[in-house]
Order: structure tokens, then C-alpha cells, then sequence
């Protein structure tokens, strides 16, 4: 089994990148054939700052690296550092309907919010998709909010092979069943459903283009602010409080086990402690959870160059894989010899 994911270096990563992907992928190296990368392409649409790009970049690989990612076992490489993710950008680019974009829901939302609406932008998914399909991934965990970006990814794995494959069988979309395989491999996603989705401080999903993150490596005193800061309403200590957009709810049903939650919830509901003593609870439950990794991360940093030879080592091997992909794409298209 091949597993296939990243995470964008558009922000310094938090506590929704971790339940939402890296923990996964921290699990799924023990199960497959991994490639994980920094996804620096993706986060040009929001980065215009060269050095703010480096920063992002490198926090993304110590943070995959703090969690435990071995590069013994995984691949953890710059998608920058692989040409073939534009390369096959642009091909696929070449037939997905305009319209497919338009309708993205990140597309939409993103725009909603006053993000400029560039060609990157609107493209997003497309390079999505090269990511994927250029690796032939089996399994791809991603956040719920990207679920319909593998199912475009799929729909388009097929549309190409539908046309460049003779006797190519869309209901055999890998050739399991005796037919004819396609060039593109067609994926599927993995998803957890509990954790998928984490709310932010104000209680929408916690992202960065929102600001309303937990910096997973801050200092200690910012994360303290953070967590203290956290917003809620005006419900007094004596009465029930409400869950519906609770930040602050959602984030202790996500750290807490399961047992602890119980009692927070029933706590919760019933009424008698204010605000403050669930913000402290998680404050200690955020470093219950974190702190080794914080730890791992500091020493990190203390050798860059092996980070650094890490991800050069990473890019390498992603690229034997990626080019013998384009290889074959090429030849499909006429783009190659035959």
C-alpha cells in the first residue's frame, strides 16, 4: 500500500494539523510504502514573502520530524524539489472543465472571505491532484474539508484514462477486476471522522487563513495566552454553558480522554465552573500531550544541516518515483516517445 500526503507551509503548523493529518501520518508509516511532503507549491497562493516561505518550510519539516515521521520509513521531502508536480500540473490542467473549479468548496469559502481569486487559487485542487496521482497513492489521509478535492482527483484520474487508454473500464478504475489498468492510479481517501474537523479559538475551523490557531511550538507564555484568550460568551459560572461553536468544548473533547471528558461534559451542561477552569484544564492537557514533541523540536533545531539532508535525501527518492510516472504519462499523451 502507498500512502500520499502533505501539509501546506503557508503558516507555522498547529493543533488542527496535527489531529487533522500529521498524527496519521506518524501512524500510517507503519503501514505502507509513505510519502509525505511540505507542500510550498500550494502555499504561494497566501505567501508572498520569501523568508516567511523558508520559515514555514523548514517549521513544517521539524514539526513532521518532532512527531515522530522516520525517514527510515517515510519519504519527507519539499514538494518544491520535485519538478514533476508542476509537469503533471499542467497536464491534467489541460482537461479538467473550468467549471469542476468553480464549484470547489474551498474555492468558494476562500473567496467568501475576501481572498484574492488568482489562478493559483482557483487551480488549488489541480495540483492536488498532481500530488496524488503522481505517486499512484492507494490511501490519501486528509482532512474532511478535502474530501472533495480527492473525489475531483479521482474523477480526473479517470477522465485521463479515459482518454488515453484503450479499453480503459471507468467501472475497473484500477483493473482489479481483469480489465485494463489506467495509467493514473485512482486513490482513496482516509478520513477520521472524530477529529477530522478541529475548531480554532473563535469556534469556526481551525486554520490559519482564519488566525484563530494553537500554535503547537510556541512559547510557553503564548500558548498560555492563547488558550486563556480563547473566545466564549457570557453564560454565568451557576448555569449549563452551551456546546454548539464552543472552541474551547471541542478543543477538550479532542485532548482529553475519553473517561476525562465525560466528567468535563457532564460538567459542562450541568453548570457551576466558569470559563477559566476549563481553559486551565486544557492549558495542562495541551502540554500533557505536547510537551515531548516540543522537547524533540528543540533538539532539532540544534542541526539543521540533518534536517536539511533529510529532505534533500527525501527528494531524491520522491523523484525516481515521480519521474517514471511522468514517463508514462508522456508516453500516453504523445508528449514522449511511444
Amino acid at each position: 500500500m502507498r500512502i500520499l500526503s502533505g501539509v501546506q507551509s503557508s503558516g507555522r503548523l498547529h493543533l488542527g494539523n496535527y489531529f487533522g493529518a500529521i498524527r496519521q501520518f506518524v501512524s500510517l508509516q507503519n503501514e505502507g510504502d509513505a510519502f509525505y511532503f511540505i507542500a510550498n507549491l500550494h502555499a504561494l497562493t497566501t505567501v508572498t514573502d520569501p523568508a516567511a516561505m523558508r520559515e514555514f518550510t523548514l517549521d513544517a519539516a521539524l514539526t513532521y520530524l518532532a512527531f515522530g515521521l522516520d525517514p527510515e520509513r517515510a519519504v519527507l521531502f519539499r514538494q518544491s524539489d520535485v519538478p514533476e508536480h508542476s509537469e503533471l500540473f499542467w497536464v491534467l490542467g489541460s482537461l479538467v472543465p473550468l467549471a469542476h473549479l468553480e464549484r470547489a468548496h474551498s474555492y468558494k469559502d476562500k473567496l467568501a472571505r475576501g481572498i484574492r481569486p488568482d489562478f493559483g487559487l482557483l487551480a488549488y485542487p489541480i495540483l492536488m491532484a498532481a500530488d496524488i496521482l503522481l505517486y499512484a497513492a492507494d490511501v490519501v489521509p486528509v482532512g474532511k474539508d478535502q474530501k472533495q478535492h480527492l473525489e475531483l482527483t479521482r474523477d480526473w484520474a479517470i477522465k485521463f484514462n479515459q482518454a488515453y487508454v484503450s479499453g480503459y473500464d471507468p467501472a475497473d478504475p484500477n483493473g482489479v477486476k481483469g480489465g485494463v489498468p489506467g495509467v493514473l492510479h485512482i486513490p482513496e481517501a482516509r478520513i477520521q471522522e472524530d477529529t477530522a474537523t478541529v475548531l480554532g479559538t473563535d469556534g469556526q475551523k481551525m486554520s490559519k487563513s482564519y488566525k484563530n490557531t494553537i500554535d503547537l511550538f510556541a512559547p510557553d507564555n503564548v500558548i498560555k495566552k492563547t488558550i486563556m484568550g480563547i473566545k466564549t460568551d457570557s453564560t454565568p459560572v451557576e448555569q449549563g454553558k452551551p456546546t454548539e461553536d464552543s472552541g474551547l468544548h471541542a478543543l477538550l473533547r479532542v485532548l482529553a480522554p475519553a473517561s476525562e471528558f465525560e466528567r468535563i461534559d457532564a460538567s459542562w451542561r450541568a453548570g457551576g465552573q466558569g470559563y477559566g477552569t476549563y481553559k486551565q484544564r486544557l492549558l495542562e492537557l495541551f502540554h500533557a500531550t505536547f510537551d515531548e514533541a516540543r522537547s524533540k523540536r528543540a533538539e532539532l533545531e540544534q542541526d539543521l544541516g540533518e534536517v536539511e539532508r533529510i529532505l534533500t535525501l527525501g527528494a531524491s527518492k520522491a523523484r525516481e518515483v515521480a519521474a517514471r510516472q511522468m514517463d508514462r504519462v508522456k508516453r500516453a499523451t504523445g508528449l514522449g516517445p511511444a
